[in-house]
């Protein structure tokens, strides 16, 4: 789960991490507000959407008058923001962050993330501050620095002194750095983020260490201890098809090819996909219904699948273990006729009652071609889709 940069902010700064002074709005009269609230002479005026790179994007602009906020908070506020986080079809922007300006002597990157390799959570800091961190990645990699932290632990004093003079910190700002990098960690760990990204994190001209944006990834399956948290989702930043699918449990990801998939088991689901790339056809989405399918559930899966104008066939494959074949085959047959089924539809599937599943489908009186391997079922569902 994701949070918009404004609700960052109220996080760290409620575990002590300085920030700007700022204020959300939804409307161009909140924002004249808001700015008169701060006074002046400087406001930045900043779109929230969940991705980067909005500043590239004209979504972040610098004001110098409140008649110059209203001005830009009228562009800002509706438009299709497009960045290379939101793909092509860009993002509408629906709230606005009014905040102080900030007087900045040097950006810096740093971010907190779990490193599965070491089981512990990596520490990334860069001295290039407020640019794409895979850019740097690629043309500069010297300049990042990762640490790892010992959960049984945390981050050390040391620790944060070398993170903080590797990337170039000065002395006298150095514990303010510090300070801020443990209150980082403690944010991660006690919020289950999966994500603590502060970019830019600004020396100012005074010397202090400030957050300058803030972006926070949640784990979602942590967020049944943190009901504050889950108040600040924004459905609108959200696929409304994978929101749907949520509502039923099943895990779904739209994607952008017109092969829809609906299979039982993620690991499966990702084969499933490989193998209709393998023989040339592109998936619509990723859908998992899990092992506890109901003819009910599998129904919705459909619904969900077919609401994509792209969809031009189906591939269901599944492996009867705790999901029998049997109860997939009735869920199906149910689904074809809720949705008055128009495209092609192959089914493939193995396990548990998969005699019987196999004998519904062929007396259900319906078109749906029957595959025994997955290899012959995307080539099916491929062939399907040329015709």
């Amino acid at each position: 789960m994701k949070i918009h940069e404004y609700q960052g902010k109220e996080i760290l700064r409620n575990f002590g991490v300085p920030v700007p002074r700022g204020i959300p709005a939804f409307t161009v009269q909140e924002a004249v507000e808001a700015a008169q609230k701060l006074g002046g002479p400087v406001w930045v005026v900043k779109a929230q959407i969940h991705a980067g790179g909005r500043g590239k994007g004209g979504g972040v602009k610098l004001a110098r008058s409140v008649d110059e906020v209203k001005k830009l908070a009228g562009e800002i506020l509706g438009m299709q923001l497009k960045t290379h986080q939101t793909g092509p079809e860009g993002q509408k922007v629906r709230r606005l962050l009014i905040e102080d300006g900030a007087d900045i002597k040097k950006e810096y990157y740093v971010s907190a993330v779990t490193d599965r390799a070491t089981q512990k959570v990596a520490f990334i800091v860069s001295s290039e501050g407020g640019m794409d961190i895979e850019e740097v990645a690629h043309a500069t990699p010297e300049k990042i620095i990762t640490d790892f932290v010992d959960p049984a632990i945390g981050l050390t004093e040391a620790q944060g002194k070398k993170l903080a003079a590797g990337i170039g910190v000065p002395e006298a700002s150095q514990a303010q750095a510090v300070d801020v990098l443990q209150k980082l960690y403690k944010i991660y760990m006690d919020t289950d983020a999966s994500l603590v990204e502060i970019n830019p994190l600004i020396l100012e001209g005074n010397g202090n260490i400030k957050a300058l944006d803030a972006k926070f990834n949640f784990d979602s399956n942590a967020l049944f201890r943190h009901p504050e948290i889950v108040a600040l989702r924004d459905l609108d930043e959200e696929d409304a098809a994978e929101v749907e699918a949520s509502k039923f449990d099943l895990a779904y990801i739209s994607l952008d090819g017109n092969i829809g998939c609906l299979v039982n088991g993620a690991g499966l689901a990702m084969a499933t996909m490989d193998t209709i790339k393998l023989f040339g056809g592109e998936p619509a989405n990723f859908l998992d219904v899990g092992g506890g399918a109901t003819p009910e559930k599998v129904t919705e899966a459909f619904k969900i699948m077919l609401k994509n104008k792209n969809v031009e066939a189906i591939l269901v494959n599944i492996f009867g273990g705790i999901m029998k074949c049997d109860t997939i085959a009735t869920g199906v047959i149910a689904a074809c006729k809720a949705v008055n089924l128009q495209v092609p539809l192959v089914v493939r599937m193995k396990g548990t009652n998969e005699v019987q599943g196999k004998k519904l489908l062929a007396e259900s009186g319906l078109p749906i071609i029957s595959a025994d391997t997955m290899a012959e079922a995307a080539q099916k569902v491929v062939a399907a889709v040329a015709k």
